[in-house]
């Protein structure tokens, strides 16, 4: 719920918070953006404050990890997905219809993704 014109420098600030080297500089980024932006978007600021620790939690694991972990690909990918199926559809009857479409589509996703390991995550450290 930013303003446009402080949307992309607040952005861009916010993202030193999860590109820094260690959790200790993560913090210290929150902090310096905290009080830039906090009294102008409290409700954000509070919004990551409230969740710092399972933001962060990519922190704990070995740093070659951490691109699997913060990235939204495997879910955008599923809603793309989603979409394409639905968008050659004119219609549906009801809820449940389309519910039914979604349902499968994500558990043939899910089958099909089962037994892909990210390689990544199946080497030891």
């Amino acid at each position: 719920y930013l303003r446009k014109k402080d949307e992309k420098e607040c952005l861009f600030e916010a993202k030193k918070i999860y590109s820094a080297e260690n959790l200790r500089e993560a913090k210290r980024n929150f902090q310096l953006w905290e009080s830039k932006w906090g009294r102008l978007y409290p409700k954000a600021v509070e919004c990551i404050r409230k969740n710092w620790e399972q933001l962060t939690a990519f922190y704990k694991t070995p740093k070659s990890l951490w691109k699997k972990l913060r990235t939204t690909n495997i879910i955008e990918r599923a809603f793309r997905e989603v979409r394409r199926r639905t968008r050659t559809m004119s219609c549906f009857n009801n809820v449940e219809s389309i519910e039914r479409i979604i349902f499968a589509v994500i558990s043939h996703l899910n089958e099909k993704w089962r037994n892909t390991p990210i390689y990544e995550f199946t080497q030891n450290y």
